[in-house]
C-alpha cells in the first residue's frame, strides 16, 4: 500500500509539473549552468539563472521553489547566498541545496554553515557531501565515513543512510543521496531508486542538474515526493538513454531527450524499494 501511494504521488507530481511549468530559479555553478537549465525545461519546468544579491531575492519572490548549488564560488556569493536563503525562509518557499565540493575553501564551508539558520526543504548530494553537512551542522558525531573532499564521493550511499535520515529530520524535509542506487528519505521512510547509467559519471552536471529538477518538483509537491519524483525521473531517463548510447557525448544528448519523453506513469513505475 505504501509503495502504491508513493507511485500515485510521483505520478501526480509529474502531471502537475507538465501542466503548470513551474519556475524554479537557480544560483548554480558555472560549469553546469546550461545542463541544469536544459534539464529543468525538459522535465516540464521553467528556468532562470541568477548571480547577484538582488537577483537572488527577486528569484525567491517569483519562483515556486529555488535551487542553490555550491559548486563554483565567487566573492559576491557571500552576499547573494545568505540574502537569498533568508528571503526564501521569510516567504516560506521551498529550496534545494546541493553542497558540491564542500570541504574545499573556507567561503564555501562558511556559506553552508550559514544555511543552518535558513534550512532548505531538500538537500541533494553524494554520500560524502551529505555526511559532511550533517557533521558541519552538529547533527552527527564522528563516524568511519571519510566525508567530502571535493566533487567526488569517497563514501558509499549505504554509509550515508543515517546521516541522511538525521539531516532530513532536522530540515523537516527530504535528503537525496546519489550513487549506484539513489537513496531518498524524509527521516523516517527510506527509498532506494534504481536505474540510471554508468555514463552519468562520465559527463559533467548529472548530479547538479538533478538538484535543479528537484526544485522544479518542489514547486508543486512536498519535499519527499519532490526528491523521489525527480530521482525516479532521472533514473528512468538514464536507463533509456544508456540503451541508445555508445559513449558519454551521445548519452548526454539522449538523456535530455528521455527526460522530455518520460511520462508520469513511466516515472512512477521506475523500480524502487522501500527499506
Amino acid at each position: 500500500m505504501q509503495k502504491e501511494n508513493l507511485k500515485n504521488k510521483i505520478r501526480e507530481a509529474s502531471e502537475k509539473v507538465r501542466a503548470t511549468n513551474p519556475l524554479a530559479p537557480s544560483i548554480t555553478n558555472t560549469v553546469t549552468i546550461n545542463f541544469v537549465a536544459n534539464a529543468q525545461l525538459a522535465v516540464g519546468g521553467s528556468a532562470a539563472m541568477f548571480y547577484l544579491p538582488d537577483e537572488g531575492e527577486t528569484g525567491a519572490q517569483i519562483g515556486g521553489a529555488f535551487y542553490i548549488n555550491a559548486g563554483t564560488f565567487f566573492p559576491v556569493y557571500k552576499e547573494t547566498l545568505p540574502a537569498t536563503a533568508k528571503k526564501l525562509h521569510e516567504l516560506n518557499k521551498p529550496w534545494v541545496l546541493d553542497p558540491v565540493a564542500l570541504g574545499i575553501g573556507s567561503l564555501r564551508t562558511e556559506m553552508i554553515m550559514a544555511f543552518k539558520d535558513f534550512p532548505p526543504a531538500i538537500v541533494r548530494g553524494n554520500a560524502s557531501e551529505i555526511i559532511t553537512v550533517a557533521k558541519l551542522w552538529g547533527l552527527l558525531s564522528d563516524t568511519n565515513a571519510k566525508g567530502a573532499k571535493g566533487v567526488e564521493s569517497s563514501d558509499s550511499v549505504e554509509s550515508a543512510k543515517e546521516a541522511a535520515k538525521i539531516l532530513a529530520k532536522f530540515i523537516k524535509g527530504a535528503v537525496a543521496v546519489s550513487g549506484k542506487e539513489d537513496l531518498v528519505t524524509d527521516g523516517e521512510t527510506v527509498v532506494f531508486s534504481k536505474g540510471g547509467s554508468p555514463f552519468m559519471e562520465k559527463i559533467t552536471g548529472a548530479g547538479c542538474s538533478l538538484g535543479g529538477v528537484c526544485a522544479v518538483y518542489a514547486a508543486v509537491t512536498d519535499p519527499f515526493t519532490a526528491a523521489l519524483a525527480a530521482t525516479q525521473h532521472y533514473n528512468i531517463a538514464g536507463t533509456r538513454a544508456h540503451k541508445k548510447s555508445k559513449a558519454p557525448g551521445t548519452f548526454q544528448v539522449k538523456f535530455i531527450d528521455e527526460l522530455y519523453l518520460a511520462t508520469p506513469k513511466d516515472i512512477a513505475n521506475n523500480p524502487f524499494e522501500i527499506v
